[in-house]
């Protein structure tokens, strides 16, 4: 995989990760803790440091080896955030999933579902993906905007799927493949074409466990 070039849509861009983000990305997710801390994984067996170092150099391994693709969301070059395509199977299930997080400041501005938008149509067109899919938890209403409006298609509810701040999650599964979107999940989003419902959540996921 060589994804060294940004894509960009506006002033919206995504690009592979660098060694030398790692310093910009601490201060975001340090600055934005309490934003951000509902939303973050967690490690059932206890804290783990927070090294943003050793982080991108895990990620870039992983991308090196075709596990995972890790992107940085920029806004005029600016340093948005962060969306990482990860658990990238190949042969016969061809699928990967999605993940991101987005500084405070930089919310609802559109970011976040154009730099998805761009990473799903990356992983179609050119890694030759199948399947993309991303996992929301029920309270997280500013993701589960994002892919309302890009037609994600809801798939179910996966009971206590997901270690998160602190403890077994539920999380909402929504999923594309590459037929629902062949000219690809920007252009049908920008073009107005993406399905109002695709993402309609039926009422009896919605009831607590």
């Amino acid at each position: 995989m060589d994804l060294a070039s940004p894509r960009a849509h506006g002033p919206v861009s995504i690009r592979l990760i660098r060694q030398r983000d790692a310093r910009v990305l601490q201060q975001e997710l340090l600055t934005n803790r309490t934003w951000l801390r509902p939303w973050e994984a967690t490690n059932p067996d206890g804290p783990v440091s927070f090294d943003m170092r050793a982080a991108v150099r895990r990620l870039l391994q992983q991308y090196r080896e075709g596990g995972g693709v890790p992107f940085v969301m920029e806004e005029n070059g600016v340093v948005a955030g962060q969306l990482n395509v990860w658990g990238i199977a190949r042969g016969s299930l061809a699928s990967a999933t999605i993940g991101y997080w987005v500084s405070e400041r930089f919310a609802g501005r559109g970011i976040t579902p154009t730099a998805v938008a761009l990473a799903t149509d990356v992983c179609f067109d050119e890694l030759r993906l199948h399947r993309m899919e991303i996992c929301i938890r029920p309270e997280n209403i500013a993701s589960l905007r994002v892919v309302e409006k890009l037609g994600f298609r809801y798939e179910g509810l996966r009971r206590r799927y997901i270690h998160i701040d602190g403890d077994w999650r539920d999380h909402y599964c929504f999923a594309l493949v590459a037929e629902e979107v062949p000219d690809g999940v920007l252009r049908r989003w920008v073009e107005g074409r993406a399905p109002r419902d695709a993402a309609a959540i039926p009422p009896s996921d919605r009831l607590p466990a």
